[in-house]
């Protein structure tokens, strides 16, 4: 039984309730409070700290590799394809102007991408790079946002590689670092979170919406917005989020570590960055996607194995006594039935913010920002 103090404060009816703690929740209460500088506005997160995607990542800074770009203007089209780089990008840009880089680590060390002998000619490359300069000139400014620098290959070390792609306008970050800067910059304001307690059913009246919780107890408020992609599956299925685990592999420090910066392969299903003077390398879902698709935070023999052999064949070819793995870990990410994020409103009180298709990162202040613009007090 709650006090009539607990029930009057920690309890009451809220403006907002914002079921998810994660990059999508956040970066949806900071816009809101902005928007709203009066309103009440609570953050429910069910773990004890955020455990999803948004802590679990690569600590990626990115809009898209030009492989990955290159695939999705196919399967998209030109113009979808740049409404999620555009989407990506202002994102980073958000980051950027209201978070200082030394609070965050983040560095705009440039991202590369490799492929392998016999994915793609030298000719074919650089018609691809050509377009893809041309079609993202409006949004990033510069002449050439990718360049081929394959000649760095023998600098970096890598093996199986063939051809280099450099994007300067790409950099790394520290995942919790920008989860613990929003969440202290939204207490500073006056948002509630609430730590450790999941969403339960959700029912929508005239003028309220009730959301009964794991921990006994139900609140209330005239709006809520769904930014936790589990959360989604079960509450809204007809949202259809699917789950897709994305898992990470953390080396010992390498003496000698020939390169620093940001990493794709294979259109993105492979990703690696230093950190410091250790490797972090993520992704091979790709290799088991159904098996991947799931939202159990495991790492998986297969998965790991593959990582392993990309790390010993690509990344560091003839240094696998120089390293031990220290950390493996797991996140899920939600995947929508498009490409782009799922922001959305169910009925007039209950909104959906969530499917950042695995680029939570850059995408999520605005997705945050777009789904503020939902909520009308």
């Amino acid at each position: 039984m709650f006090s009539i103090w607990e029930q009057e404060s920690f309890l009451a009816p809220a403006d907002v309730l914002i079921v998810g703690g994660g990059f999508a929740g956040l970066w949806s209460a900071w816009h809101l409070r902005r928007r709203y500088p009066k309103a009440s506005i609570v953050v429910l997160e069910r773990d004890l700290i955020p455990m999803g995607a948004s802590t679990r990542n690569a600590g990626f800074a990115c809009f898209g590799s030009a492989g990955e770009l290159v695939a999705d203007a196919k399967a998209l089209g030109n113009d979808r394809m740049l409404e999620l780089v555009e989407l990506r990008y202002r994102g980073l840009q958000q980051i950027e102007k209201n978070l200082t880089a030394a609070r965050i680590d983040l560095d705009w060390c440039g991202g590369y991408e490799l492929f392998e002998e016999g994915v793609i000619s030298s000719e074919e490359l650089a018609g691809q790079l050509e377009v893809l300069n041309i079609l993202l000139k409006p949004l990033t400014g510069a002449r050439r946002t990718f360049r081929d620098v394959s000649h760095k290959i023998p600098r970096f070390g890598f093996g199986a590689t063939t051809h280099l792609v450099r994007n300067k306008a790409e950099g790394s970050l520290h995942s919790g670092k920008l989860v613990r800067a929003l969440q202290k910059s939204l207490q500073q304001n006056d948002v509630q979170l609430l730590h450790g307690v999941a969403a339960g059913a959700i029912h929508a009246d005239a003028s309220l919406v009730t959301v009964t919780t794991s921990a006994g107890f139900d609140l209330k408020a005239r709006h809520v917005l769904l930014c936790n992609n589990t959360a989604a599956r079960h509450l809204l299925p007809e949202l259809q989020v699917t789950p897709a685990r994305g898992q990470v592999l953390l080396t010992s420090p390498i003496e000698g570590l020939a390169w620093q910066g940001t990493f794709h392969a294979d259109e993105g299903y492979y990703y690696f960055r230093n950190l410091g003077n250790r490797v972090l390398l993520g992704g091979a879902r790709n290799k088991a996607c159904e098996a991947e698709t799931s939202d159990e935070r495991v790492t998986t023999e297969l998965i790991q194995g593959e990582l392993e052999r990309f790390l010993d064949s690509v990344v560091l070819p003839g240094r696998k006594g120089d390293y031990t793995i220290e950390h493996r870990w797991s996140g899920i990410m939600g995947m929508g039935t498009e490409k782009t994020p799922c922001v959305r409103t169910l009925d007039n009180r209950v909104h959906a913010a969530v499917a950042l298709g695995g680029i939570g990162v850059a995408a999520a202040p605005e997705v945050g920002r777009r789904a503020a613009r939902l909520i009308e007090l």
